[in-house]
């Protein structure tokens, strides 16, 4: 499914477009950053509510789909900036990390 679809099925608000046609094969969910670098995969939809800078760092390092930010966490305006430069997709939802995980899953 793709970034695009996922979002407008979830109504899921979109923070910054990277590429809404990336494919989104899975999810991992998960804040230290550590953790998810060394275990997210390729294509995920990463959830989380970290909200710093370190967090464009790790999607870009596992090469996440997009970084689902739940329970209403949103980023600054220089973080969105960076993410856009990246080609990061950051969604925003107001869902609850454990919602955004199976709602995610039962779209895939």
């Amino acid at each position: 499914m793709t970034i695009s679809s996922l979002v407008e099925k979830l109504n899921l608000k979109i923070l910054v477009e990277g590429d809404d046609d990336r494919e989104v094969t899975g999810g991992y969910c998960g804040d230290l950053l550590s953790w998810v670098m060394g275990r997210a995969k390729a294509d995920d939809a990463w959830i989380t509510i970290m909200s710093n800078v370190n967090i464009l760092a790790v999607a870009s390092l596992a090469d996440t789909a997009c970084i689902v930010l739940a329970e209403g966490v949103t980023v600054d305006e220089g973080i969105k900036a960076t993410a856009a430069e990246k080609c990061i997709n950051i969604i925003s939802t107001d869902f609850s990390i454990f919602e955004a995980a199976v709602s995610i899953n039962d779209m895939l």
